[in-house]
């Protein structure tokens, strides 16, 4: 964001500047376009701080730091007290070149990208208990509450549930369309497609479309290849390379051995509504939807991601449902407690299954709906 858009605090902050000078590098990583560049900055304003900032998308800083000495570095760091590195990714064997720098010179690395594989795959090994990572996702309910009201995002539901939550969606509504449309377009296909030199485009294009078609539903791997025309394989590893870029994620289902209980079966998410409906170039209001309760659904549970990613919560997350078709949409389990989650638009009661119940006696049960769901979306121990 330039200096005339709106600035939404975000929760990360203050987080990441409590782990600076630590001897550690910060890794953040996290969709294109969810704020890690914007955030990087205004770190750097309140810190006050000497720093050089690089951008791996710049050939001459890939060039400059391939197979680079401790010596070289130090003569590009000079007497800065910060290095950021954005698009990090790109730069070859950057993890070893991390590595150097944690070790050898008095600097704090800060380092971005845009996918979690990127990263990983060249960051893991060598950076082991020399960094800290942080995950960077589109807006969350709790960061705009905080920046207007509770109430005010609230009545703003209808518009999250259809364009998402991306920084710039929200703050230029006037052009989210456009901007929905540039980022799935050259985001969901172009650089995934570079980066994993995928052979068949067309259908990993099919293969977002169908997900998108089954959010809030159980998903077979079997099913998917038949209508994309893959095989299983194939079809899992796409779906890999999509949860390492934070298009998608999967919530796998509760199973303790519970006889009646599906096993092995899974529901894939967006990451944010926006993105989802731009895949399918369906902005319609909810009004006229047959889709607003899987909307209501995967904006729930992706929004739950973001609360617990960015107030270090740590929880296992589940669905549920038993081969007689008795199902609960979402399950947290948190100190040994189950916490079960049903989420109606408008009901204000449903039957909790009996199965259930008596499966796991000790569990907690909330209905969730759109009275009550701001409680979810902040309360820790809603």
């Amino acid at each position: 964001m330039n200096n005339n858009k709106i600035l939404i605090k975000r929760k990360l902050e203050k987080k990441i500047e409590k782990s600076l000078f630590k001897n550690k590098a910060i890794i953040i990583t996290g969709p294109r376009q969810s704020g890690k560049t914007t955030l990087v900055k205004q770190i750097v304003k309140n810190i006050d701080q000497k720093y050089i900032w690089l951008n791996g998308d710049e050939p001459d800083v890939r060039s400059d730091f391939k197979d680079i000495t401790s010596t070289e570095l130090k003569s590009i760091v000079g007497d800065n007290k910060l290095l950021i590195i954005d698009e990090a990714q790109r730069i070859e064997n950057i993890g070893i070149t991390i590595k150097l720098i944690v070790d050898n010179l008095d600097i704090q690395v800060i380092a971005t990208g845009s996918s979690s594989f990127e990263l990983a795959n060249r960051i893991k090994e060598p950076l082991t208990g020399r960094k800290i990572e942080f995950i960077m996702l589109p807006i969350s309910f709790e960061e705009s509450a905080e920046h207007t009201s509770r109430g005010e995002e609230k009545r703003l539901l209808e518009q999250r549930l259809l364009f998402g939550c991306y920084p710039e969606v929200i703050v230029q509504p006037d052009r989210r369309l456009d901007y929905l449309k540039e980022i799935s377009d050259s985001y969901l296909y172009k650089d995934i497609l570079v980066w994993q030199k995928i052979k068949k485009p067309e259908k990993l294009e099919k293969l977002i479309q169908a997900l998108a078609l089954q959010i809030g539903n159980e998903v077979s791997y079997n099913e998917l290849a038949g209508t994309v025309g893959l095989d299983n394989e194939t079809v899992e590893n796409y779906i890999s390379v999509l949860e390492k870029a934070f298009i998608v994620f999967r919530l796998p289902s509760l199973s303790r051995n519970v006889r009646t209980e599906l096993k092995k079966k899974r529901k894939i998410f967006f990451y944010d509504n926006g993105i989802r409906n731009a895949v399918l170039n369906n902005f319609k209001s909810i009004d006229l939807r047959n889709d607003k309760g899987n909307l209501f659904e995967n904006y729930l549970v992706s929004e739950r991601l973001k609360f617990l990613f960015f107030n270090g919560i740590n929880a296992n997350r589940f669905f549920w449902r038993t081969k007689e078709q008795s199902e609960i949409d979402y399950i947290e389990e948190r100190d040994g407690i189950l916490n079960a989650y049903e989420f109606k638009m408008t009901k204000e009661r449903i039957n909790i299954p009996g199965s259930f119940v008596k499966n796991y006696p000790q569990s907690r049960f909330n209905l969730i709906t759109k009275k009550t769901y701001d409680k979810f979306l902040i309360q820790k121990k809603f």
